[in-house]
């Protein structure tokens, strides 16, 4: 199903939410301390490397009028959902073991109007999510509402 739809966000997968990439390229690096990429100009040239970034790669469920199928949000999409970027969710997660688990849940129920569009890598199982766009007047990101969680908290802000 491509295209533009309106949906209900039924579940994220909360196990893996990011992964590192270059800073220059974009390229995916290892998930190892300090990755370097090999195919920047630095690596071969005796400059220091580019500081990795993460990006997110969000797994959610989506359910339409007519039928219920995964769906990949990747960075510009998932930041529309989360509301920060992938290096500042990481770091809140350092601090709230169950952030992750808890944005899913902040999720579940939200309609959105979401454009589909099939993946440009044949190995690819989902769907792109290529557009994402809140129904719900009053909706907030899901790191908004983890802050405010965590704040009324004693000892977890």
């Amino acid at each position: 199903m491509e295209g533009t739809v309106m949906c209900t966000v039924i579940a994220m997968d909360h196990t893996n939410l990011s992964y590192r990439a270059c800073s220059v390229c974009e390229r995916t690096l290892p998930d190892v301390p300090n990755p370097v990429c090999k195919f920047c100009p630095n690596y071969n040239s005796g400059r220091p490397p580019p500081p990795p970034v993460r990006f997110f790669r969000l797994l959610v469920s989506i359910a339409t009028d007519t039928e219920v199928f995964n769906v990949m949000c990747f960075d510009r999409a998932a930041r529309v959902l989360i509301g920060c970027s992938a290096d500042e969710f990481f770091d809140f997660a350092k601090f709230h073991p169950f952030a992750a688990a808890n944005a899913g849940k902040i999720l579940e129920g939200e309609m959105m109007k979401m454009t589909l569009t099939k993946p440009k890598n044949g190995n690819a199982q989902h769907l792109r999510a290529a557009a994402v766009v809140p129904l719900r007047t009053g909706f907030q990101p899901a790191i908004k509402s983890l802050r405010e969680l965590y704040k009324a908290r004693p000892g977890l802000s």
